[in-house]
């Protein structure tokens, strides 16, 4: 079982930059893939980045290429989301998962999530 509490959103003018902390708690999370996943009103959670547990490989949706960055601290059993150069159409609550197995983009593949985290960029 892992718990998972994400932090870090808010409402930020369109270029500007947030980051994302997901903290997790229960089991061992340096063993777990983590991923981070994003949902708007009457729309299905669609994917953001994910990354590996040891943090080596990290996949990413084309929306969000080269603007955010995923990385992970187990020491810490943080999974973090750097944004920049935010857009409105990033505008959405982002949630934290987690997963024993390999990385995949796939939301219902993943089994612990957290309460979610709302991002709000204005133009």
């Amino acid at each position: 079982q892992v718990q998972l509490v994400e932090s870090g959103g808010g409402l930020v003018q369109a270029g500007g930059s947030l980051r994302l902390s997901c903290a997790a708690s229960g089991q061992t999370f340096r063993n777990y893939v983590t991923g981070w996943f994003r949902q708007t009103p009457g729309k299905e959670r669609e994917f953001v980045a994910t990354i590996s547990s040891g943090g080596g490989t990290t996949t990413y949706a084309d929306s969000v290429q080269g603007r955010f960055t995923i990385s992970r601290d187990n020491a810490k059993s943080t999974v973090y989301l750097q944004m920049n150069n935010l857009m409105p159409e990033d505008t959405a609550v982002y949630y934290c998962a987690a997963r024993f197995g390999t990385t995949t983009v796939t939301p219902t593949l993943y089994n612990y999530w957290g309460q979610g985290t709302q991002v709000t960029v204005s133009s």
